[in-house]
């Protein structure tokens, strides 16, 4: 090395020079290093001597190791901390070619780091996880994904490989070695590690098992978001001669249309991550309301009177489309008072909340739903009851006729409930018409105070409204129209926007002051959440940013809320901390379905799709760089790591 005694010409000399090999085996980063800036100015006039061809060598290879020995790269990605998660393995070959010192190499085999407390396994030849519990867990923040680089079957940057076989004089062999097995990747995809996950070890999965797994995650076979992963695993089914059991490539077939959802899912991203253990916790107040008798059937429609006061179901559907139904939750039933808060919504989606609220209040009445009574500027007091019921459906498609009407609401309640069922019973709006002298003398009533839109029929507005009361539903279909409210009007299970966000927040707002007949203010301060009941038996509740729910029990107690529905709403509260003031500081503390291990879910809110489009890149994982400082492609092996989606401690 150079010093101030030394021989050497003037730096403006280039004819007196050390022997090239001099310069190939110490690179300017090592000069830096080690003898300082006047050591590395000292020997630039050689570098610039060299050949074009060693010059160019040597710059890929500066370029190269100044990245991957970055001490932030090396810490983040290659570094095997005791105290941080991730998923971050490289071969030994590589990590040799990197530093022949490299700490934990004498070992025979680079160690895997995983996260705290998952018993994971490194696979021998790839280096992959296997176990269920460490494969597709959070691995704890990171950089971002790197940009795509090709690799040699070695596990090193190509570049350098190429420079190492030159060297050996064997370069185009490895270099076309490399490139034929660049596509290879190192480290697997996402539907490999999917696999492995549910394998357990075995080389192939009974589609029974998979299946079972993929309920256990909340989502179900019939969910829209997987159509295309459905009908592909049937085809598969019947074309092959191993009847129930996929191997990895069968497997891979099925899941890489639906790979983003099932990675979500698997990694338990969900808004509720302990699915199952949720579920169990729903069905035991179920059980528990069950118990609870009490209150009468409506009688004052005929139609409704007709059903068994032992009909008890509960169904929920979370942001992220998890689904879990209990008791009689397939038998039809009329919406009444519950489509109350739908139409609102829908009126103020197509009219906007100033023009709607020309012609109603916001403000609880006080008195019974169906009173003959309106607020000191002659409109009704809120959109929850009668009155302002009847004044709304008089906003919705003005100039159509009632069946243009009825059909326009038809597809909106369809794309609400995510094309579920959504019908309509002509016995029950042949019942109520017969029997609604009191919405008639309502209807009347307003027309006086002139309070419905100029031009309404209020007779055909009339027969309208008891139409949209005689629309069914399931408790399934339901929760689905409660869980797009607390979705912010995107449906959750087929990802399409129904409403608008001015639409779900104002409708939420009336549905938590109002929505509960007398009740309201007394299950606001018990339960706190968005609720609308029904003289069907029925109550809609939004957790909003969580999920949505429908409980469903004919008897009603003197309010005209269901027993049962109020007992469960009030036990689900009382279990988890789902009240709107229930996360203050210093609160009692509840069970957070939210959590996991302890970690508090970010409130990233629901799933949004197009943020998850980074994670396609995850299937790739060998990538290509441009170095910022030589404008030149260089070649980096690239430790897979898998994002983390919205946890914090």
């Amino acid at each position: 090395m150079p010093t101030s005694q030394s021989p050497w010409k003037a730096p403006g000399d280039y004819t007196s020079r050390r022997p090239m090999g001099w310069v190939l085996r110490r690179s300017p980063w090592d000069v830096r290093a080690k003898r300082g800036r006047l050591a590395a100015a000292k020997a630039l006039p050689f570098f610039l001597a060299e050949r074009p061809e060693q010059r160019e060598r040597r710059r890929n290879r500066r370029a190269i190791m100044m990245r991957l020995r970055s001490p932030g790269l090396l810490r983040d990605l290659l570094w095997l901390s005791q105290t941080g998660g991730g998923l971050s393995c490289c071969r030994r070959s590589a990590l040799r070619w990197l530093h022949p010192a490299w700490p934990g190499m004498a070992g025979g085999r680079l160690p895997l780091r995983l996260m705290p407390g998952a018993a994971a396994a490194a696979a021998a030849s790839r280096s992959l996880c296997t176990s269920p519990e460490g494969i597709l867990e959070q691995p704890g923040k990171g950089p971002p994904p790197q940009q795509p680089a090709a690799t040699t079957s070695a596990g090193m940057p190509a570049s350098a490989a190429g420079q190492n076989s030159h060297n050996a004089g064997a370069g185009k062999e490895a270099d076309g070695s490399g490139e034929n097995k660049t596509k290879q990747g190192l480290l697997p995809s996402l539907e490999d590690l999917l696999f492995y996950t549910i394998a357990e070890g075995q080389e192939k999965i009974p589609v029974h098992k998979f299946i079972t797994a993929l309920k256990s995650t909340g989502l179900r076979t019939s969910d829209p978001r997987l159509k295309e992963c459905m009908d592909m695993l049937r085809l598969t089914l019947q074309t092959t001669s191993d009847g129930v059991m996929l191997d990895k490539d069968l497997f891979k077939k099925c899941v890489q249309s639906n790979i983003v959802l099932l990675t979500q899912a698997f990694r338990r991203k969900f808004v509720i991550p302990d699915f199952m253990s949720f579920a169990s916790h729903i069905d035991e107040l179920y059980e528990n309301a069950k118990k609870h008798s009490g209150g009468k059937v409506a009688d004052y429609i005929p139609q409704l009177a007709k059903f068994s006061p032992d009909l008890w179901a509960v169904s929920l559907c979370t942001v992220d489309g998890q689904r879990h139904s209990i008791g009689d939750t397939k038998v039809p039933f009329c919406l009444q008072s519950c489509v109350k808060p739908l139409k609102y919504a829908i009126a103020v989606n197509d009219l906007g909340t100033e023009y709607v609220h020309r012609y109603v209040g916001k403000e609880p009445s006080g008195l019974r739903f169906n009173k003959l009574f309106l607020n000191e500027d002659d409109r009704p007091h809120n959109p929850m009851v009668n009155a302002g019921a009847i004044v709304i459906t008089s906003l919705i498609k003005q100039g159509a006729n009632n069946a243009e009407k009825f059909d326009y609401v038809m597809q909106f309640m369809n794309k609400m409930a995510g094309n579920e069922y959504v019908g309509f019973s002509n016995a029950t709006f042949q019942s109520e018409r017969e029997s609604g002298d009191r919405n008639f003398a309502i209807g009347y009533y307003l027309k006086e105070k002139k309070c419905f839109p100029e031009g309404t029929d209020m007779v055909g507005i009339l027969d309208f409204y008891f139409q949209l009361c005689s629309i069914e539903v399931t408790c399934e279909s339901a929760s689905v129209m409660a869980a797009t409210l607390a979705n912010g009007g995107f449906c959750p299970i087929t990802g399409e926007r129904v409403l608008s966000p001015e639409a779900v927040r104002n409708t939420l707002s009336l549905m938590h002051s109002c929505g509960m007949y007398d009740f309201s203010g007394q299950f606001a301060f018990h339960v706190g959440l968005p609720a609308k009941s029904g003289v069907a038996g029925g109550i809609l509740l939004v957790v909003p940013n969580v999920m949505g729910m429908m409980c469903w029990s004919p008897p009603l107690d003197k309010m005209g809320n269901s027993v049962k529905g109020i007992h469960f709403c009030h036990e689900l509260v009382s279990l988890c901390n789902f009240h709107n003031y229930d996360n203050l500081r210093h609160f009692a503390k509840k069970l957070d379905p939210r959590r996991e291990g302890g970690d508090q879910r970010h409130s990233l809110g629901p799933l949004d799709y197009e943020s998850l489009q980074h994670e396609l890149a995850l299937k790739e994982t060998v990538w290509k760089k441009v170095s910022p400082e030589s404008n030149e492609d260089i070649s980096t092996t690239v430790v897979y790591r898998m994002e983390g989606r919205g946890e914090q401690n």
